[in-house]
């Protein structure tokens, strides 16, 4: 089991914007008890995206229900940022990008993983089929490169492929093309000549032969290939002070998602596709399948952190995250993700 020093979640985030909406939906799972059925709020960063998609699953093979845990898996607001809502005690855990429990840590703030659904980002960057002369990173001078939104993990990982590839960030355009249907009319109208995102944006994107894929880190090679180790993303983070007063709670949510892990890596893309809701393929079946088999190569088959993975991301996030940059000598790895509750699961 690994040994972690806890730390109290120091000061609050305010959360105005969603507050109101959001009142009365934290689950009070801080009655931990372990013959009960806790309830527990989970906000997911892009319910429908695929690097999401274990969170839904577990919801539709009715794994949490299993496990004795009552969980209400709510949407990220527009304009919401689901860490600030959590920290703010508006929900008790996310599911999203792993790397945000060591920049709250750069802030002085306590975050950990709990559960690993990804070890690579699930991003690809997709050029442009306009773009002419664009075949590899060294070719982003001069170009319009799109990111979620500035200051992201699309952003960070941007600009370090730029630089690595010997491309000031100066030397390019950063342009916020979010996901979806936005980045595709960014793609469709030149707003953007290639940019960062996800399944099943990437897919449509190929399939409409708007763009192709140039940069695959939805695999691991690909990702070793482009960053030089892996790159954990996807997670159900939650503060150490929610963890450390509902051990018996956060071993529930463990046990399900561990259990969904297993369950897609011994099922084929159209038995995973079959298991999501109706609305969550765009209208397009087959293609939704597609972006599931196309991604499925991210997920950890056991919620375990990868080795190496966590230090990739400091390298990516020290380099080019401002707050970041200022504390990574100081940033405690050990304190950004737990495999205690994973490797105990049932």
């Amino acid at each position: 089991m690994q040994q972690r020093t806890r730390r109290v979640l120091a000061g609050t985030i305010a959360a105005a914007a969603v507050a109101t909406s959001l009142t009365g939906c934290r689950g009070g799972a801080s009655a931990d008890d372990s013959s009960g059925t806790p309830k527990v709020s989970i906000m997911v960063g892009g319910i429908d995206k695929v690097i999401y998609l274990p969170a839904k699953l577990t919801e539709q093979l009715g794994y949490f229900k299993d496990a004795g845990v009552d969980v209400d898996l709510k949407t990220e607001p527009s304009g919401a940022n689901a860490e600030n809502v959590m920290l703010a005690g508006q929900v008790d855990g996310v599911v999203g990008f792993y790397d945000h429990a060591i920049t709250l840590q750069a802030q002085d703030k306590c975050v950990e993983s709990v559960v690993q659904l990804a070890k690579v980002p699930g991003e690809a960057e997709v050029v442009s089929t306009k773009a002419a002369g664009v075949t590899a990173a060294g070719d982003f001078k001069g170009k319009k490169l799109g990111v979620t939104s500035p200051g992201s993990s699309t952003d960070y990982l941007t600009q370090y492929l730029a630089t690595k590839n010997g491309i000031d960030t100066k030397d390019y355009a950063t342009v916020a093309a979010g996901a979806g249907s936005t980045f595709i009319a960014a793609l469709q109208n030149g707003g953007i000549d290639a940019g960062m995102t996800t399944d099943p944006t990437i897919a449509t994107a190929v399939d409409k032969g708007l763009g192709k894929v140039l940069i695959d880190m939805r695999t691991e090679e690909g990702t070793q290939a482009a960053l030089g180790g892996l790159y954990p993303a996807a997670s159900l983070y939650m503060t150490c002070d929610y963890v450390e007063k509902n051990p018996k709670t956060v071993q529930k949510l463990a046990d399900a998602f561990v259990k969904t892990m297993k369950w897609i890596s011994t099922h084929d893309a159209a038995e995973v596709a079959a298991k999501m809701p109706k609305d969550y393929n765009g209208g397009d079946p087959a293609l939704y399948e597609k972006s599931i088999k196309d991604s499925a190569p991210m997920f950890t088959t056991d919620g375990r952190m990868p080795d190496g993975g966590p230090e990739t991301v400091l390298d990516v996030l020290g380099t080019f995250s401002d707050t970041v940059k200022a504390k990574k000598d100081d940033i405690d790895l050990s304190k950004t993700y737990t495999t205690e509750f994973v490797d105990a699961a049932k």
